[in-house]
């Protein structure tokens, strides 16, 4: 008993740690555990997910809609969380129930991690470790998102993404490179535009081939 209380105040400290770490506007202890919902919303989520591991009917749902009207977060009973997760924000933030997110990830406000239908089984996304998941972002499906990635804000991810790459747009594309910055942050402002990078593209193709044409007809005249 006295290693599982121990074990648990552990993982609180490790939590509130995280969110120094991550977020500049913390700035003590109180706030930390009053005035953040995703910190609020991840210790009951511990409690619920144990009392649903357990098995208990009711109680671990009941627990999870209390914390959705508190903390405006919702997080499965049965959904899996690995360690040192932070929510930024968090308001509308929901995670569904066979959802598996791994170790040091960090969501903003208004992301969904859901499913596309109604089928049963696995069906919501398994998220890496070191995953960074911007404002607004939806990933659905069962889905693999792997490691280190970074999904831009607003984007919706309907397909797996590989190790170390950032995703952005609707529906998520895949841009080959890191866009960070001091510790791994998401550089929210520095994200490329696949759409414009695409056009771009094009329009230098046809400068190119209007400039050989042009220097076509000036040999033929």
């Amino acid at each position: 008993m006295f290693q599982t209380i121990k074990r648990a105040l552990n993982k609180i400290k490790e939590d509130i740690k995280v969110i120094y770490e991550k977020d500049p506007a913390a700035n003590n202890i109180a706030e930390v555990i009053f005035c953040y919902p995703g910190f609020q919303a991840l210790l009951s989520h511990r409690i619920a997910h144990k009392l649903a591991y357990w098995k208990i009917p009711f109680l671990p749902r009941y627990i999870s809609y209390l914390t959705r009207i508190i903390t405006g977060i919702e997080i499965h009973p049965k959904a899996r969380i690995g360690e040192r997760f932070f929510i930024d924000h968090g308001e509308g933030v929901v995670i569904g129930e066979t959802t598996i997110i791994g170790d040091d990830v960090l969501i903003y406000q208004q992301v969904t991690l859901g499913g596309t239908g109604s089928e049963h089984g696995k069906r919501h996304p398994t998220i890496g470790n070191n995953v960074i998941i911007g404002a607004g972002a939806k990933v659905l499906g069962n889905i693999t998102i792997g490691n280190n990635v970074r999904i831009g804000a607003g984007s919706v991810v309907i397909d797996n993404v590989p190790d170390n790459s950032t995703v952005v747009g609707i529906p998520g594309r895949v841009v080959h490179q890191k866009i960070v910055g001091e510790n791994g942050v998401l550089m929210h402002n520095r994200i490329p535009d696949p759409i414009t990078c695409e056009l771009n593209r094009l329009k230098y193709e046809l400068q190119d081939l209007k400039e050989k044409l042009d220097n076509q007809d000036i040999t033929r005249g």
